[in-house]
Parts: structure tokens; sequence; C-alpha cells
């Protein structure tokens, strides 16, 4: 008998009240997969030479030896929309079925939950030096920029063609910053109310300022002192309530996760997040964080993921990065750490943060039988 994905969201908030009402877990636990933005100087760029979005001999690695359930999949708006057109409704279809291949690859054959992340800043029109390179979407002082209203029928579109894949989650976009923080929040709704439009029900994560930084949630950030993300992300509004917020923390002396040694505390850096998540009724997920090979990122990383465990504010975590094209080079965290995509080595032939990273910091923190393994992409 069918059974649409409103009738299966509605059993599965019915089968979870309980659960709610006793504490969220940790559900999602993975890794990135960076691949699918690279070569943003050439547009459209090349698949397989300019980018490219999984190996799935590494999706099986994550899930049948990792036994992990979330992967982050990032594709860049402009090879989506190309800039002909502008960002909105109009694909470029070749790249969109690239994408769809490797969403459907974790989420069908392997049967785990994919974010999709348009991995742009917020930024739209020239990804060439990102984070800073593009023009601010809804930036009304900028003839350039797209408009609100193109974010959001970009976001209807996308979220149209997944509507009938429950384990996707709709990520809105990677790390916004040193914008209005207000404008933020007015492009994140124009997403969630784009998405809502099309039937989709699957869980929506909503970034904020500052490179939405879970230690800066609180805090004015950028160069001009933006508006903290706790003044006006609680005002986000889904109809559903299945909306949670996208936080990135990164460990070391700057949060950028560039250097290899760890010097930040997660569980004190989280505190306010997490006192604010808690004053809201809101949950969170971290999709970025790293650390380099040694035993103080181990301890710290630990102590970070230890902390989201116990606070049931947080849903889960994914790990900065796999990905095909990395090679040698680290995907974060020092020049020697390598990246987390298996069968890799680092730049002086050595074990890569897959190997070293990944078994002492974030392996022994997947709580395996927690971790959601079917049904609509949800709070629980």
């Amino acid at each position: 008998m069918y059974t649409s994905l409103r009738s299966k969201f509605a059993l599965l908030l019915t089968s979870c009240v309980a659960a709610v009402s006793v504490g969220a877990k940790i559900i999602f636990a993975g890794v990135n997969e960076s691949g699918g933005e690279f070569g943003s100087g050439n547009l459209p760029g090349q698949f397989l030479v300019d980018y490219d979005f999984i190996n799935q001999a590494t999706v099986d690695t994550f899930v049948d030896q990792e036994q992990i359930n979330l992967f982050r999949v990032a594709f860049l708006m402009e090879r989506m929309c190309p800039l002909a057109t502008g960002l909105g409704s109009t694909f470029n279809e070749t790249y969109f079925s690239e994408f769809e291949d490797a969403v459907n690859y974790i989420t069908v054959t392997k049967g785990a939950y994919a974010i999709l992340d348009p991995h742009n800043y917020m930024r739209y029109n020239d990804p060439s030096a990102q984070p800073n390179s593009g023009s601010i979407i809804g930036d009304s002082s900028d003839p350039n920029a797209a408009t609100t209203e193109q974010f959001g029928a970009f976001w209807t579109e996308l979220a149209n063609r997944f509507v009938d894949n429950e384990k996707v989650i709709f990520g809105i976009n990677n790390e916004p910053h040193d914008m209005d923080t207000q404008l933020i929040v007015t492009n994140n709704q124009a997403a969630i109310d784009g998405i809502r439009s099309t039937g989709a029900e699957q869980l929506i994560i909503a970034p904020g300022n500052g490179f939405t930084g879970g230690h800066s949630w609180t805090q004015t950030t950028g160069s001009a002192g933006n508006a903290p993300s706790s003044d006006f992300m609680a005002n986000l509004s889904d109809p559903l309530n299945n909306l949670a917020i996208d936080i990135h923390e990164y460990l070391d002396v700057d949060f950028s996760g560039s250097h290899d040694e760890c010097a930040q505390p997660g569980p004190t850096n989280l505190a306010a997040l997490t006192s604010w998540l808690e004053e809201n009724n809101l949950k969170a997920m971290v999709t970025e964080f790293g650390g380099g090979n040694n035993q103080n990122c181990f301890d710290l990383i630990n102590e970070m993921l230890q902390y989201l465990a116990d606070n049931d504010v947080y849903i889960g975590w994914s790990a900065w990065a796999a990905g095909p094209f990395w090679g040698t080079f680290s995907s974060c965290c020092g020049t020697d750490t390598g990246s987390l995509e298996p069968g890799n080595t680092n730049d002086l032939g050595g074990p890569n943060a897959f190997e070293t990273v990944w078994p002492n910091a974030m392996k022994p923190n997947i709580p395996v039988a927690d971790l959601k393994r079917s049904g609509v992409s949800s709070l629980s």
C-alpha cells in the first residue's frame, strides 16, 4: 500500500514523542564529502577533471566499516545555476545529474543520510576566490547580487527534485559571513518557505553569521561588527518544526581549521550557544570541525564530541573532510595532517587523517546503536 512522505513523517513524529520528552541523542554522525566545489575558478568545469562529488568506495568504507550514517555533500551554486541564467530554478542538468548520482548512492544504495551543501558562503556569481568573492545574496546595494527571491526559487527547485528522497537534509548555505545578520535570516526564511512549498518534509539546517561559528553565536562578528546570530536566528519559522541550526566549530587558535595544533576548549566555547538553544527550544548539528594529528587535538575533539553527546540540544556532527580530489593535501588542520579520504597518504607519504585523527578522536564517539538508520530525516 502506498504511503505518502507526509504520512510517514506524521507517523515518525508520533513514534518519537517519548524520545523527545526525555531528551534527544546524537542520531547523525559522519563526514563531509568535499569535491563538488573544487575548481571554482573554472566554470562550469569538467566532471572528474575540475570537480567530483564522492568516491563510491569511500562511502562504502564509511558506511560498512566505520558505521556512520551521514555525509555532507558539497556543490557549487554557480555550477548548478549557470551564470548565464542566474540563480533560480534553471539548472545545469548535467551537473545536477552528477550531483544526484552521488546523493542517490549515499541515500538509496547505502541507506545513509546526505546533507545537500551549497558551498557558497551565501554569495553567488564569482566563486573564484572563496570565501570572499561573489556578491552577497539579497544585497540590494549591489546591482550584481542575486535576490532573496532568486535564492528562494533555487531552493524550491532543488527541494522539489528531492522531495521523495526521505534521507536528504537541506543545508541552506555554507558559512555566511561579513554580512547583515538580518539578511541571513531573511535568506534562510526564503529557503525554508521554498522547500516547504514543495511538500518536502525533511530536516532543514540553517546557518548563522560569522562562518556560522558556535563560539561566536552570541557575539558580533566581522570587520563591521555584524549583530550576533543569536539576536535573530530564533525568528526563523518552519511550519513542520523540523529545523535545526547549522554550526561549525574548529578548535585551533583562530577557529579557522588551518592550524595543526588545537587550542580551544569546545565545551567552554559552545556554552553560550547551548544556553541559547535551550532557551529557544532549538536543536543544532555541528557540520564542520577537525583537528591535527597530535594528542592535544585528539583530546580536545573527544572532549567536544562528548559535550555534544551530553547536551540534548545537539543531534549530530560531521567531520571535515573526505573527498575524491584531496590526494596528499590536507583538508584542514595543518599541511601534514592529510584528509579523511581512505586510502590516501599525507604530504609526507605517511598516514593521513583517516588513519590518525579519525580513529583516535572521531570514531570512538560514533554512537552506533543510537544512529538513525531509517525514516524521514528529522530531529529525532
